[in-house]
């Protein structure tokens, strides 16, 4: 008899509805890279997957639930991403910040789709605020929340109020030891790495014959000294 502990191997309904639902996401990324969150269609996923609207939705109950698990496996991915820069060998706190920016970067050029699912503006009637969403986004601010605490430690100034304040409620339910400077530097950076990366994406520095490669590395350099 298996130790109390162990899983219970998956039955082979729900290997297949792990398919399933691993299909739809696929074609739903599809549809994403081709026409944004607006394009993403549960009746078109079924007819390309062969599978009736009302048989579809055993496996996603709506399109704003597809979206959350787009939006969550994303969020996971960036995490992960970032983690995997930042926790590099032989570097020291700001060789790691700057190699998780560069890591940011990367993730959201080879998939920019996604990238705009998370950070785009919302859909009209979708709420991307859940608390799903929150923690999820969370994993993210994590790392970078771990990187700066090694680069400051604790000689950041801190943030006027009622700032101070408003930064502690936001991080600490998710890291009791974040302090406010530390919160707030992470909120900065974060910022400026959008902004360069959301107008890289978007084209504005190829239109104006600016190499966004020089142009984001000049930016990094700001980020670490």
């Amino acid at each position: 008899m298996p130790a109390a502990s162990e899983a219970e191997p998956p039955t082979l309904r729900e290997r297949y509805r792990a398919q399933v639902r691993g299909e739809v996401k696929q074609a739903a990324l599809a549809q994403l890279a081709q026409a944004g969150p607006a394009g993403v269609s549960i009746s078109a996923i079924g007819k390309q997957l062969g599978i009736s609207g009302p048989g579809l939705y055993r496996y996603f109950s709506s399109r704003d639930e597809l979206l959350t698990e787009l939006v969550i496996d994303a969020y996971h991915d960036l995490a992960d991403a970032l983690a995997a820069a930042s926790h590099a060998p032989d570097q020291d706190p700001r060789g790691h910040l700057r190699a998780l920016a560069r890591a940011y970067r990367s993730w959201a050029l080879a998939q920019p789709h996604r990238y705009r699912l998370l950070f785009g503006p919302p859909l009209p009637g979708y709420d991307a605020h859940t608390q799903r969403l929150v923690d999820a986004a969370q994993a993210a601010m994590n790392v970078l929340f771990s990187n700066l605490g090694e680069l400051e430690n604790g000689t950041a100034a801190a943030p006027p109020q009622p700032l101070a304040s408003q930064l502690a409620a936001w991080a600490q339910p998710h890291d009791p030891g974040i302090d406010p400077a530390t919160a707030l530097r992470a909120v900065l950076v974060w910022t400026r790495l959008h902004g360069i990366v959301s107008l890289e994406i978007a084209g504005n520095f190829a239109s104006m014959g600016i190499d966004p490669g020089q142009l984001f590395e000049t930016q990094l350099a700001t980020l670490t000294t």
